[in-house]
């Protein structure tokens, strides 16, 4: 569910026009981007569950990917964005940073904790709809589709003749780059 991130982002966008499309997108992978020096240390791990699948692994992040650790990390973002880019702007940014949590929840096996570190040892959640490789695709899409209609919109409304034509072209080249992304992650392209 890399690209489908980005398309939260994208719609995000149109909704908080302030806050920049980088912190947007970087909002959207903070929980991934989080995960991967805990998973340099060990902390938090990956295992190949199915060879050449998209989807195909299962994942460790006790404390990156817990509900709570989400929040957590959706709270620090809203104080933080709030300086640059006010009250709206942080609940948009931090709403995006959350959202990583729910759609992984869609897509990932039962590997999610609720709490960090899986205290309580409670019940892992998780969807699996990577068990359906054309399922999460469609999803995926849906999401890029989704976010480039509300960014390419609101794109439109905001600028004038010379930079309504950039904001096309920009949704268009970030709209191939990401059903690229996508294509690349469901044929297991490295």
């Amino acid at each position: 569910m890399f690209a489908g991130h980005f398309g939260v982002a994208a719609a995000a966008k149109a909704k908080a026009p302030r806050v920049p499309l980088w912190a947007l997108m970087v909002g959207t992978q903070l929980i991934d981007i989080i995960f991967v020096p805990l998973l340099l240390s060990r902390i938090e791990g990956m295992e190949q569950v199915q060879q050449k699948s998209y989807g195909g692994m299962l994942i460790f992040a006790q404390y990156s990917h817990s509900l709570i650790g989400a929040l957590l990390i959706s709270a620090i973002v809203w104080v933080l964005a709030r300086i640059f880019w006010g009250n709206q702007g942080a609940v948009f940014l931090a709403g995006v940073v959350l959202s990583h949590w729910f759609l992984d929840l869609l897509v990932h096996r039962a590997d999610l904790p609720i709490l960090p570190g899986n205290m309580g040892d409670l019940p892992l959640l998780g969807f699996g709809l990577w068990e359906s490789s054309v399922t999460s695709v469609i999803i995926e899409f849906i999401l890029i589709l989704i976010g480039m209609i509300f960014y390419t919109r609101s794109a439109l409304q905001r600028g004038q003749e010379k930079k309504r034509r950039r904001a096309v072209i920009a949704s268009a080249v970030m709209s191939i780059l990401l059903v690229l992304a996508l294509l690349t992650d469901f044929l297991g392209v490295s």
